[in-house]
């Protein structure tokens, strides 16, 4: 052949090194440059034009209204044809954030044949709380299929942050406030890529095939450390705590081929992560041998810190001279365009720095297989939503319940519920409503309330579950008459936090569940009716001691997802219990941040506690505060 980079035979690194040495500067900068479908839909050309290196998708953002899985796929091929049609013909990555399985594509509630809804996992604090490692990895598997089911190569995921504090709005974002809960779930990356081989080269990218896909570690670093939580905030710590707490996941991502890394919003000692050379260079990429792309966050560069006066261009040439390789524009792209092209013309960024992040946006597109990708090249769409996705679904919400308590008389257990039960009173905000179990990143960035997609509500689940002469009654917020009957067997009560996202979901000062919809709810209930509680959240809320006192039984549930059939298959006793607290429950807010590992540790339940059907609650605090 007369060009080695179109070889698919030649080294990956001879296909590189070809490549970088036809490309024009303009065309190099093109190949930095993230931008967001909106951008290219009605301007397909300029994908050609400027050598584009990645579109994405913002959560929720389609070809159209309740899109269907082929019309995805139609849109990134016909982006696709148009980079192909570049001088040097250099394919895009399309990205997506598919977080908690494919969690865009969704249907909205319009039940088409032609409109397949995602399988919808449970989000990682639930995951967490499995501690199944080989469980997270088929998760991951599963997601790759789907993803590529539709056209796309790129995921926005994992995030391995450790959580030291529920108030941040990302909590549900983080298997566990634990390092070691979080490098157990770094199997993820090894489902969504592909098992590289034992000869692989440390820190090099790796890609398996057309099941797969590159995946993206997530936020470096510390983001999960942040004063009192706030999202995007200030991490205060030495060197040596920020390497074991937050940075350790990222050498088992690292481990495993992880081809992309993506720089946190938020700040270590003051010092904003999209501009910290030494974090992002000289520890990630010189020290742990990173040979990926560093990817920037949504709009990152316009979040740093610059003096007074100064204009995007010291963004640009903060971020890019900090260790950032390609940049999540993701709508100012032809200002990023025209002054990171001044900026190397100018002499103020090396075009060694922009050869080296060329070269590593390069090197993935190539481990992927993006050179020799077609459009017919994806799995069958028939996998999106499939059975087998939504039975392992299914099984992880089952592991994910952590059963919190279990009768009022030690000696006698409330649960698992009889499924012969005369009559079932079922109540509360969550309980029959999709999008509040599923919670943020889901159709919507923020989440939304409603049957927003194709899946099985935690009522549905019951009604399944129950024996035909067993009579539910369903009533969001029970009325008095209802409540004043005496023939209920039980209540099930589903409440607790809607959805939401980032900053949005700071919460620091409350924490509570929502006393219209909970806490009174609960209060009322239990006067006349033996109860279960199930708690929706991605985080620990208060539990007041009137109300763990009134209730029978409480299960935190986390974030299920689609699949609200696992809750059932426990709470009626065809499973066991085995989910245990990834996170510290706390007492008080005022307690917060409550970590293992801190000198005044007086939690509610601790990190790793959770009861099951075989052990008496004693036991199994003891065996939680004897193995954390």
């Amino acid at each position: 052949m007369d060009c080695i980079y179109k070889d698919p035979n030649a080294p990956v690194e001879d296909r590189v090194k070809d490549l970088l040495s036809r490309m024009t500067l303009e065309e190099k900068v093109g190949q930095m440059t993230q931008i967001e479908r909106r951008i290219a839909q009605p301007n397909p050309d300029l994908i050609k034009h400027l050598c584009i290196g990645s579109i994405f998708s913002a959560c929720g953002s389609g070809p159209k209204v309740n899109a269907s899985a082929e019309d995805w796929a139609d849109m990134v091929d016909g982006f696709q044809s148009k980079a192909r049609e570049s001088r040097l013909g250099i394919p895009i990555i399309y990205g997506i954030d598919a977080i908690h399985g494919h969690n865009s594509i969704c249907n909205n509630g319009v039940y088409d044949k032609s409109i397949r809804g995602a399988t919808i996992f449970p989000h990682n604090v639930g995951l967490g709380a499995t501690r199944d490692a080989d469980l997270v990895q088929k998760i991951g598997e599963a997601t790759a299929l789907e993803v590529r089911a539709t056209g796309m190569h790129y995921t926005f995921a994992p995030c391995v942050a450790v959580c030291r504090d529920p108030r941040w709005g990302r909590c549900y974002e983080s298997y566990s406030e634990d390092t070691e809960i979080v490098r157990k779930m770094t199997s993820i990356v090894t489902g969504l890529q592909g098992k590289p081989p034992d000869e692989h080269p440390k820190g090099y990218p790796f890609v398996a095939g057309r099941n797969n896909v590159i995946a993206c570690a997530k936020h470096f670093v510390g983001d999960g450390g942040t004063e009192k939580g706030i999202n995007e905030g200030n991490t205060i710590s030495s060197y040596e705590d920020l390497e074991r707490i937050h940075m350790a996941p990222y050498l088992d991502c690292i481990s495993q081929g992880v081809s992309t890394i993506m720089a946190s919003y938020s700040s270590w000692n003051g010092r904003k992560l999209h501009s910290d050379h030494f974090l992002l260079t000289e520890i990630l990429k010189e020290k742990l041998g990173f040979k990926g792309f560093v990817v920037s966050d949504w709009a990152g560069l316009d979040r740093l810190n610059v003096p007074r006066g100064e204009n995007y261009r010291n963004c640009i040439s903060s971020a890019v001279m900090a260790g950032i390789d390609m940049v999540m524009v993701p709508y100012r792209y032809e200002l990023f365009v025209k002054d990171l092209i001044s900026l190397v013309k100018e002499e103020k960024i090396p075009m060694e720095r922009i050869d080296d992040a060329v070269e590593r946006i390069l090197r993935v597109k190539f481990v992927a297989g993006l050179f020799e990708l077609n459009s017919s090249d994806r799995p069958s769409l028939d996998t999106i939503g499939c059975k087998l996705h939504r039975d392992l679904a299914r099984e992880a919400v089952r592991k994910s319940l952590v059963l919190l308590k279990n009768g009022k008389d030690p000696k006698k257990k409330f649960l698992p519920l009889d499924r012969n039960a005369k009559r079932i009173l079922v109540a509360g905000t969550h309980a029959d409503n999709l999008g509040y179990q599923c919670g943020g990143w889901s159709y919507k960035w923020l989440g939304r309330s409603g049957r927003i997609t194709i899946g099985t509500t935690i009522l549905d689940a019951i009604k399944e579950a129950v024996s035909d002469e067993t009579e539910i009654i369903y009533e969001e917020e029970p009325t008095a008459d209802t409540l004043a009957r005496q023939d209920f067997s039980f209540a099930i009560l589903v409440i607790g936090e809607k959805p939401y996202s980032e900053t949005f979901g700071d919460n620091l000062e409350g924490l509570v569940i929502p006393v219209k919809e909970g806490a009174d709810l609960i209060s009322s209930v239990t006067n006349n009716i033996p109860t279960l509680v199930i708690l929706i959240s991605g985080r620990p809320l208060v539990l007041e001691p009137w109300l763990l006192e009134k209730i029978d039984a409480l299960i935190a549930a986390w974030l299920p997802g689609s699949e609200g059939g696992g809750i059932a298959d426990v709470v009626f006793g065809d499973h066991d219990f085995k989910g245990r607290l990834p996170v510290t429950w706390f007492k008080r807010v005022e307690q917060l941040p409550l970590h293992i590992g801190v000198n005044s540790y007086d939690p509610l339940f601790p990190l790793g506690f959770g009861l099951t059907y075989k052990e008496k609650e004693e036991k199994s605090l003891n065996l939680c505060r004897n193995n954390l």
